[in-house]
């Protein structure tokens, strides 16, 4: 019986032993040259692989963006050049360039060219950022208790429809021609959007991340400032972008009306003297001043909300 059992275990075919966790990390090492583990270096080529990416997508939009620019201005001296315009209604690229250089060696009115980018990114500033601090905390609040969203709603729905246009001659009433109605009727045009984007994102949260931060023993600050607040951030600055843009139509309204410095004004008082090509710089002038002040919002958006469009 030994003899037998003997046979038959060598007539058995031997099965190829798998590797140990000894002999993988041993070809690991040998395949992987300067002691690289094989992950690591999976891993940062990819990382090489996306940031290449991401550079070849931001030169991309960057060319992009210029081409647009500069089919833009030759469509524009094409148009002046063709006379499809008289040249007072339409003044050339040339002549535009002439007249900002004109603006900063010699200003217009009693103030220079940068006193009056100043004095509208100085009302700009202040009144949006009254409209933050009003409206975030109050769109939260609304959002997460249901009395003091029952006692402010009704006015927010009152007063957004009304465009802020129809304020300024209240508010020249109240507080004049100074700066106090021009920061106002800004905060007022912005306040609705920015309450209105705040309860939206708080509202959006997604219910299973509220259960599971209750699963782990969250208390009520935990949940908001980990949960809730985070889950709003994208909605938030949204509103914010959305509420740049009204800000702007805002500032150069109320300088338009009421004001005796500023780009609005500036406009205004070129126009009635049919100096059209100052009017065209400061057009451009809020345009660009505009999408800087956009940019800052993005900018802020990409550091608090990094987690933005990524699945």
């Amino acid at each position: 019986m030994p003899a037998m059992s003997r046979s038959k275990a060598e007539r058995r075919p031997k099965t190829p032993s798998l590797p140990g966790p000894s002999d993988l990390s041993e070809q690991s090492s040998d395949a992987a040259p300067h002691g690289a583990s094989p992950g690591r270096r999976a891993r940062s080529g990819n990382f090489g692989a996306s940031e290449s990416t991401s550079l070849l997508r931001r030169s991309k939009a960057a060319s992009t963006t210029f081409i647009a620019l500069v089919v833009a201005i030759a469509a524009w001296w094409g148009a002046t050049a063709l006379q499809l315009f008289p040249t007072y209604a339409l003044p050339s690229p040339a002549a535009v360039a002439q007249a900002f250089v004109s603006l900063q060696q010699h200003g217009f009115g009693n103030y220079s060219i940068y006193q009056s980018i100043g004095v509208s990114l100085y009302r700009l500033a202040f009144g949006f950022l009254l409209a933050v601090v009003i409206g975030i905390p109050l769109g939260i609040a609304m959002a997460r208790v249901k009395l003091i969203y029952r006692l402010v709603d009704p006015f927010v729905e009152f007063f957004r429809p009304v465009p802020p246009l129809a304020y300024i001659p209240l508010l020249v009433v109240w507080f004049g021609i100074g700066e106090t109605p021009k920061v106002v009727l800004i905060a007022a045009g912005t306040v609705p959007i920015i309450i209105i984007n705040s309860m939206s994102g708080v509202r959006s949260t997604p219910p299973v991340r509220l259960r599971v931060a209750q699963c782990l023993g969250a208390n009520k600050w935990q949940m908001f400032r980990h949960v809730v607040l985070p889950s709003a951030l994208p909605e938030i600055f949204t509103g914010l972008r959305v509420a740049n843009g009204v800000a702007w139509t805002c500032l150069v309204a109320a300088e338009l009306i009421a004001a005796q410095s500023g780009l609005g004004w500036m406009i205004q008082t070129a126009g009635q003297a049919l100096r059209v090509p100052i009017v065209i710089t400061g057009i451009i002038l809020i345009g660009v001043l505009g999408y800087a002040t956009e940019m800052i919002i993005r900018v802020a958006e990409r550091l608090l909300v990094p987690w933005k469009g990524q699945s």
